[in-house]
Formats: structure tokens, sequence, C-alpha cells
């Protein structure tokens, strides 16, 4: 077993906290305000477990309000020229680079994340503003004479007001996977983002205020299940955007679609890794390290499977040894809560009991001095597990790697087929056979070839398939545009031809 580093110097994860608590409000009609329901939740930074905001946990009456003024402001938005829609969207784009510090250091204090990990979310996330911005040119529909003096010709058009329910591990990047190109073509959009992190969510809308986005056409609803449930039962929105657990969003596709609503709810995953004999050795540690412990191994895309492939299994000794040297609040953040990281303890003990072998083991590693408060684990290897283990089954969703070691590829896909989930899957060779067969075989949304994360880059989507992705379309790219708009087609013909056919 590999011994963590006992270092106690300062951490170098440098974020600034705020002195006192800060109020997380709703947006409604182009203001922010307080939640009338009465009930309220308090935010605790998982850096140093500090009591950081207070916010309010809407209600009913809340979401009806922000139904109500998004009704009132869309049909004017969706009236208003494309390029006039793209110009609040590149001003909030210029707005939130120059406040990109700032921003990260929101995200960071409310998730746990490095302030390098928050802004590379942030960047990520504004990639898909670009994308947004240009579909005045790439989306600008289509005419056709389909028969004498007969056109065709499509139009976009608005749903109406459209809703994004948003989870906690990356609260600026997700929403912004979702509001920009459901605001661009058209709707009003209501955020409710987790309620253990509202911060960063007030900061977007801030931004979008002031980028001139009218009053109504963005909203922010703060709250639990109540405004989730309530936003996928109200008959005037539109359609759902959720990305969470394949639990919840089992039941808010359930939910959205019993009241004739569209939805793309984003659920878990079990991302398996299949590492190959010829694999490239420094890829291939390099590649899987950073898959599980980037964001403290809080994303739906890390890497928690690792299947080895016959000699394959050399590189597993090296991935822990590496893991080891990895230190809490020097090179990785935090869990969102002290709750996960009792829950991914008692996961690595029952994992243990099994008889799985912790080769490194993040129960062991120190609190970054100054903030012994926080949520702080390190990274954790478990070697030898066997298929039917929860911990090769069940998504930890923390900075824990199973091992599994097969003889075979044709072993190693049978366990990637036999998962419930099909967000991603990776492997590492240096073949291209083998690259292809896995890439061809894998029952996965998103493949990578030596890609320890491989989340597409606009413009293709994002989206898995199984229990990783219930109802139809993509997250981000052309399938999110397809999911946030109708498409109108009109056949047009004004006069009388002289010869005669079906169309006639």
């Amino acid at each position: 077993m590999h011994s963590q580093s006992t270092s106690r110097e300062s951490p170098r994860i440098a974020v600034t906290l705020p002195r006192e608590p800060l109020q997380a409000d709703n947006l409604i009609g182009g203001a922010f305000c307080r939640s009338a329901s009465g009930r309220s939740r308090e935010i605790v930074s998982p850096y140093d477990g500090r009591v950081i905001a207070q916010v309010g946990l809407s209600g009913t009456a809340e979401v009806d309000a922000a139904v109500a003024a998004a009704q009132r402001a869309w049909p004017a938005w969706a009236a208003s020229p494309l390029r006039d829609r793209a110009k609040v969207l590149a001003r909030f784009r210029e707005l939130a680079l120059a406040a990109i510090d700032d921003l990260a250091n929101t995200v960071a204090v409310e998730s746990g994340k490095t302030p390098d990990e928050a802004r590379a979310g942030i960047q990520r996330g504004l990639e898909v503003v670009d994308f947004a911005l240009s579909l005045p040119i790439s989306d600008a529909g289509g005419a056709l004479e389909v028969s004498r003096g007969v056109t065709c010709e499509y139009r976009r058009e608005a749903l109406g007001v459209v809703a994004g329910i948003t989870p906690f591990n990356f609260p600026a990047m997700i929403p912004l996977w979702m509001f920009p190109i459901a605001l661009m073509v058209g709707n009003a959009f209501i955020l409710k983002p987790s309620e253990k992190v509202p911060l960063s969510a007030c900061r977007l809308g801030e931004l979008l205020m002031q980028a001139g986005c009218p009053p109504g056409v963005f909203s922010i609803v703060q709250g639990d299940s109540e405004a989730a449930l309530a936003l996928a039962d109200h008959p005037m929105v539109r359609a759902i955007g959720f990305v969470g657990s394949s639990a919840v969003a089992r039941t808010i596709y359930a939910r959205a679609a019993a009241s004739g609503k569209r939805a793309l709810c984003l659920g878990g995953a079990k991302n398996a890794v299949i590492v190959a004999p010829d694999a490239d050795e420094r890829l291939t540690i390099q590649g899987v390290l950073d898959s599980f412990t980037g964001c403290a191994g809080q994303r739906c895309m890390a890497v928690s499977l690792l299947v080895a492939v016959g000699d394959a299994g050399r590189f597993v000794e090296k991935i822990a040894e590496a893991a080891g040297r990895i230190r809490p609040g020097f090179d990785m953040g935090a869990l969102i809560d002290r709750q996960a990281r009792e829950r991914i303890g008692r996961a690595i003990g029952e994992a243990e009991g099994q008889g799985a072998v912790a080769l490194a083991d993040g129960r062991r590693a120190p609190a970054p001095e100054g903030y012994e408060g926080g949520a702080w684990i390190g990274p954790t290897v478990l070697d030898r597990a066997r298929p039917e283990m929860e911990c090769a089954r069940v998504e930890l969703f923390g900075p824990v790697l199973t091992v599994l070691r097969v003889a075979t590829l044709d072993e190693a896909m049978s366990i990637d087929h036999a998962g419930k989930y099909g967000n991603a899957t990776s492997v590492f060779t240096t073949s291209g056979a083998v690259a292809r067969y896995v890439s061809e075989r894998a029952v996965s949304g998103m493949v990578g070839v030596n890609v320890g994360v491989p989340v597409p880059r606009d413009p293709f989507s994002f989206g898995g398939t199984r229990d990783s992705k219930l109802g139809h379309g993509d997250m981000t790219g052309p399938g999110a545009v397809e999911f946030w708009s109708d498409l109108k087609k009109i056949t047009t013909k004004w006069a009388l031809q002289p010869d005669a056919n079906w169309m006639s």
C-alpha cells in the first residue's frame, strides 16, 4: 500500500472566501428577489466547512411567477432578429471573459473545484456560447423548389418558456451548455441550479442583465426538489433540460413527459477505460490519473473503472503510485460536502471487505492546513475487484478508480456491455485495429481513444445512452438546437402549372 504525503505546508490552491455569508436570490422579471417560501438552506464551502451563503428554497409560487414573467417576455424576444439576440450573447461572452477570475472563484468556493478547474469549466461553457453565436450563419434556414411552381422552406421557431435543472458539480459550465442555445433560438429560459451551489447562477444572471438581456427572458429559481418538480409539471413550460443522477433523471423525465413537454435528462455514469497491453505507458498513466482525479472525480466523464487486458496490468501499480502523490488542497480540490466524503469512505471500506486491495487509500490523505473543516479526500485505487462488486457497478462520484483484470479484449467489451450506463468508454492502445474494435462495439454515446475524458467539443454534441440519457437529442451542438426549437415547414404555390403531377 502506498502512503500519502504528510506535508503540512500551506495549500497551493488559493480561493477567496466571502467575509460574511452572501444571499442567493431568485431572478424573476429582470430583478433579484427573495423567496417567500419561508424555507432556506445554508451553503457551506467544501474548502473549510464555513457557511458562505444563505439561499431561499422556492416553491410552486415562485415557479409560477418566473413562468409568468417568461411567458410575457418570450414573444418579443422570439420576434427580434436573430442577430439582435446574438448581440446580447456576444456582450455576455465578453463580460464573462472579463470577470472570469471572479466567476471561477465563486464556482470554486461553493463546489470545491480548484480555481483552474473552475476556469476551465467556464471556458468550455463559453465554447457553447461561441457555437450559439454561429447560428445566424450555420442555421440560416432553407428553401427549395420541389416541383414546378412549388417551393418548400423551413424556419426555426422558439418553443416558448423552457427550463434547465443543473447539478452541483459544474455550477457555471452546465448552465452554459443549456441557456445560450435556448436563448439564441428565441426561448425564455428558467434556470433551477442545485441548491448546493446557488451563487454561480446569480453571477451568470447578473452578467446576462448587464449584457442587455430583456427582463423575463432569463430567470433563476433557487430551490430544491419542490421547485424542480414544479417546473417539470408546469403546463406553460415547453421543454426541460436536466443533468444529475439517473434516479432523479427518470423522475424529471417521467413528470415532464406526463405534462406533455419534451425532456432531455442526462443521468449518471460508470465510465470504463480499457487498457490494452500495447498502450503507451506515459500517455496511459497520465490520462487515467487526470481522468479519475480531476474535479475530485465529481464529473460524469470521469473514468471510474479501469479494465486492464492481459499484460496491461503492469500499469496499475504505477497509476496507484502516481495517485498516492496527489495531495488534496495542492493538486486536487475537495468533495462537495462532508457527507460525500463519509459516503465514499464507507464505499472504500466495503470494497476492501469484499476483497479489493487499496493500492492507494485516499482516506489517509491529510486535509490542507487551515482547511481542516473541509470535505477533503485523496485518490484511491482499488485493485483486484470483481465485476459483481458494488465499487465496479455503482457510480461513487469521487476520486476512486476500481481495477478489473481480464485476459482478453472481448472480456473487456463484455464488461462494458454489462453496465447499465452508457455515458463514456475510453481505450488506451497504440493499435488502430484495437481502437476501431472498441469504438465500434462500445455501447457508450461518447468514446475516447487515448483520451481519458472524451468530452466532444462543439459542434459535436454531448450525450450518452442507456441510463445516462433519457430523451432525444443532445445537450450541446446541433442536437441541442433541435431540442430547444421546432421547425416550421412551409409549402407554397402561387399559380396553376400547365403540366400535372401528384402535387396538383
